[in-house]
């Protein structure tokens, strides 16, 4: 797999000398940066109406405090592995960080939602820069069973941070305020940004990259993916193409998408490595990335929705409902560990994707009635699914690469899931608005004079709320009914998708590591 992204030689400094317990503690801190910036994702989602009412801001523009953010960082996922490359692993990380903490700051001090929006891109481009480099830094630090815990550690973190997000956030907001909801990110901000330059030392900078970068497909890229995050975010809501503002950039992202691309496929330094898609485990292992970006996200995105709109709960309730789903993703990581050096983890893969399949299938009987107890097993067979399928994706994704091809093609790969969980949105979204309407004209057909049932409760409710309490009542009532046979459908296609994913899975290969750089690397 030699391409000419990769020709330019990468200033490698060996972990070798570095003692386990050095290697662990620069890890960690890495992943505490990590772990901050996936959180913030959905941190905001369960609170986005006490933000509004805290900052006088309606609806349609409230909800841009977590647009900005994904659009911000799903455009520098893929930059990072150059920017590394440039600034050295550890100084972009430690600038990220202390980015990440300012704005952090001024985001939980925003004055009006025009400044909470603003901050919130910035916090999202500087966050989004860290994520690839963890998963750099574990194959670079780590080697044989060390590097499979590792990729465990990772994997449960890219899963576990958005999936507490909605639990964490509503906790903080009833009990403090929605201020804290950024505020909490400035002890851990701070640490980061000091521990990371001690601690981290694998690569230098390289400035003179920057004289023959691709700062052209940098814009085409920037360009492609910030107008399809928009056009994903706020399709469902303004009615696809039926608006000119998402006819327009999804036309400028189809567009700058087939220009990106020739431009990466023809230059000499391209800025993400697509070639690497040549190989069959990275290709398949960035559409397995895709599908879970799909499950995870869309998951979390429909069960507080349904919570919210059918039951009512409010921000903590829905927190504490969803909040199994972290538990037992945790209670999973040692046993994943466990068989992890024992088992092909191809097989771990499939079990893990088949949870989540069998997950989706438990989600399709709900009803009205649904609450946590209800929501228990689904949400454990997805926790359980979780920790299965995202560490043996990374592993058998990146863990046959050569360190100078994992900078570009780790930005690839966190793209995906980034990608995936943005249309996996866009779709439930447009599912849920045109299936609810679909159900709901079914069963309003057979809602008619001539049916019994409907005739004794407008009778009974009519005694006290009146003909047209009682009309309203039963509108209610049928809307309810719909929504929730709309969930059930959402649920069945989030399912679809993990079939055929559980089916692909004996295509990977299994990967041998690359050899350790050696001393003339450096």
């Amino acid at each position: 797999m030699n391409t000419s992204a990769a020709r330019a030689p990468l200033q490698l400094i060996l972990p070798a000398d570095m003692s386990t317990v050095a290697k662990v503690l620069a890890f960690a801190s890495m992943c505490v940066g990590m772990f901050i910036a996936l959180i913030d994702i959905q941190i905001v989602s369960a609170s986005l109406r006490e933000i509004g009412g805290g900052l006088s801001a309606g609806a349609d523009e409230t909800v841009w405090v977590q647009t900005s953010y994904l659009i911000a960082e799903i455009i520098v996922i893929p930059l990072s592995g150059w920017m590394s490359r440039v600034m050295s692993t550890r100084w972009l990380f430690a600038i990220s960080a202390a980015g990440f903490t300012l704005t952090s700051l001024l985001c939980g001090m925003a004055w009006n939602i025009q400044s909470m929006i603003l901050f919130r891109a910035l916090q999202g481009f500087l966050g989004g820069s860290m994520i690839p480099l963890v998963f750099t830094t574990a194959f670079a630090f780590f080697a044989g069973p060390q590097r499979v815990i590792a990729a465990a550690t990772i994997g449960a973190i890219a899963s576990l941070a958005p999936t507490l997000g909605p639990s964490v956030g509503g906790w903080i907001t009833d009990n403090y305020s929605w201020h804290w909801l950024f505020f909490i990110n400035l002890a851990p901000g701070i640490f980061v940004t000091v521990a990371v330059p001690i601690l981290v030392k694998i690569d230098r900078a390289d400035w003179s990259l920057l004289r023959n970068a691709d700062y052209l497909g940098m814009a085409l890229m920037a360009l492609f993916l910030g107008c399809l995050e928009y056009t994903l975010e706020e399709g469902p809501r303004l009615d696809w193409l039926g608006d000119p503002v998402i006819t327009a950039t999804a036309w400028i992202a189809g567009v700058s998408s087939v220009l990106f691309v020739w431009r990466s496929l023809s230059y000499k330094f391209p800025v993400v490595d697509l070639r690497a898609l040549k190989d069959r485990n990275f290709a398949l292992g960035c559409f397995f990335s895709f599908i879970t970006g799909v499950g995870i996200f869309a998951t979390i995105y429909l069960t507080p929705v349904f919570l919210g709109r059918v039951r009512g709960y409010s921000a903590m309730q829905i927190g504490m409902a969803v909040f199994s789903t972290g538990v037992f993703q945790i209670l999973s990581i040692p046993v994943y560990s466990f068989f992890a050096n024992r088992v092909d983890l191809r097989w771990l893969m499939m079990f893990g994707l088949a949870c989540f399949t069998l997950s989706m299938w438990q989600f399709s009987p709900i009803t009205h009635d649904w609450s946590g107890a209800e929501l228990m097993l689904p949400q454990a067979l997805r926790g359980m699914g979780q920790q299965f399928a995202v560490p043996p994706i990374v592993t058998l994704t990146l863990g046959g690469l050569a360190m100078e091809r994992l900078r570009l093609a780790s930005g690839l790969f966190n793209l995906m899931r980034n990608l995936g969980g943005a249309i996996g949105i866009a779709v439930c979204a447009t599912i849920l608005n045109d299936r609810t309407n679909l159900h709901f004209f079914r069963l309003a057909e057979h809602l008619t004079r001539s049916n019994d049932a409907t005739n004794a409760l407008l009778q009974g409710a009519a005694g006290t709320l009146g003909e047209t309490g009682a009309l309203r009542q039963l509108w209610n009532l049928t809307y309810r009914e719909a929504l929730t046979l709309t969930f059930s459908d959402t649920f069945l296609a989030i399912m679809a998708c993990f079939i055929i994913a559980t089916a692909m899975v004996p295509l990977m290969r299994k990967v041998a590591p690359p050899k350790a750089p050696s001393a003339d690397a450096h």
